[in-house]
């Protein structure tokens, strides 16, 4: 019997925490950096540092209101990487 055929947008995600969470995506866009939520762009931010400050914040918020809630930056292979956690990790971010 034939394997299926997978498509990029059916595959598993890299991580999976043993829960719903909601995330955060950091990602490089030429020389810029993007926050991505629930669909959704946001910025652009001038370094790395600025972005994953923005996103921590923002996850920290909606934690803070009972929504498990991390940031994730995608590294340059094109990989999510878990960076921040609510709950487990400090806040503020020590960057």
């Amino acid at each position: 019997m034939p394997r299926p055929q997978h498509h990029h947008d059916t595959l598993a995600p890299a991580f999976v925490s043993g829960r719903p969470c909601t995330r955060y995506l950091v990602v490089r866009q030429d020389d810029v950096w993007f926050i991505k939520f629930d669909g959704e762009e946001y910025g652009p931010y001038n370094t790395e540092r600025e972005a994953m400050l923005f996103a921590v914040d923002a996850a920290h918020k909606l934690g803070e209101q009972g929504e498990p809630t991390e940031v994730s930056l995608m590294d340059e292979t094109g990989a999510a990487q878990l960076a921040w956690i609510h709950g487990r990790d400090p806040y503020p971010p020590r960057l």
